[in-house]
């Protein structure tokens, strides 16, 4: 039974201009309210159920349609925030690096896949020990030969930072001297010494002695002396000591400090800079940290 609707409350014997009085509003909201009641709504659910209404006709490939679409905003929002994220890490952060040979055996092992913090040298300072991350701006790497077709996919993931960085610029090795350090090798018991005090260096490969080559340096300001931890199989400092000082290596070059080993998961770690083989290391003089001058490698 369909219930007549005063013609007050459609407002249609209402004259132009005229405004409801009172007790008018009053009807209008009384008969609203029954009506409401008999349909069994409340007013948000009535003004709901008005909106879903509209989608009652929709055939099963539209709902399915209109279903995907929600699907698919919401993974391209989670993809984007995973991007620049990730960006913003690789940025400021820390950056994925893949090792490709044995010079920083057992620490390092070829294909690990480590994290190196992007804030040191600066804001956060270098220590003896540290395993670092440089650029090969000295030439220490021989030259590769141009890439043929460039994968474009892996070069923006290394790029935006969701996969490691496997150029051959690159190189890690251990910091043993600081700028103004002397370092020489080797002590009559076969050991490196810094600023006079000969060193025992745990993280050395097995077998694998201080150093098979002799040497007597100061590191100059703004430099490093760096060695691999498998001695016997890294060109790291000490091969190319000359007398142009290449065998030092500019701290701006640095990339990062290597912190973590992230993959294989069966190799996952921390990597520790070993600050008890440097705690007798005593600090160089003001003289030496100033000086450009170095000592060159003896054979």
């Amino acid at each position: 039974m369909q219930e007549n609707v005063p013609d007050d409350v459609n407002g249609a014997s209402r004259p132009e201009g005229h405004e409801p009085a009172h007790g008018e509003k009053r009807v209008r909201q009384d008969w609203r309210a029954r009506h409401l009641k008999k349909s069994g709504q409340p007013p948000a659910a009535a003004h709901e159920a008005s909106h879903l209404e509209t989608h009652d006709d929709d055939t099963p490939t539209q709902r399915w349609a209109r279903q995907v679409l929600s699907w698919g905003k919401e993974l391209l929002t989670i993809v984007v925030i995973a991007v620049v994220l990730s960006f913003l890490i690789k940025t400021f952060l820390f950056r994925a690096f893949y090792i490709p040979s044995g010079s920083m055996e057992n620490t390092l092992e070829i294909q690990d896949r480590i994290f190196v913090n992007l804030l040191v040298p600066e804001p956060m300072s270098l220590k003896r020990g540290d395993v670092v991350v440089f650029k090969d701006s000295q030439g220490w790497l021989p030259a590769t030969e141009a890439a043929g077709s460039s994968n474009w996919l892996g070069d923006a993931a290394t790029f935006i930072g969701l996969a490691p960085d496997s150029s051959e610029q690159h190189l890690v090795k251990r910091v043993i001297g600081l700028p103004g350090d002397h370092v020489s090798c080797c002590s009559a018991d076969g050991k490196l010494t810094v600023n006079g005090v000969a060193i025992t260096e745990p993280y050395l490969f097995p077998g694998a002695t201080p150093s098979d080559t002799t040497f007597d340096v100061v590191v100059p300001a703004g430099h490093l002396w760096v060695m691999g931890d498998h001695r016997n199989n890294s060109m790291d400092s000490r091969a190319h000591n000359d007398l142009n000082g290449t065998g030092f290596v500019p701290i701006d070059d640095v990339e990062g400090r290597a912190v973590v080993i992230a993959w294989p998961l069966a190799r996952w770690g921390y990597l520790g800079n070993f600050p008890d083989v440097f705690d007798a290391v005593p600090e160089p003089s003001s003289a030496s940290v100033g000086s450009e001058q170095h000592t060159a490698v003896g054979q």
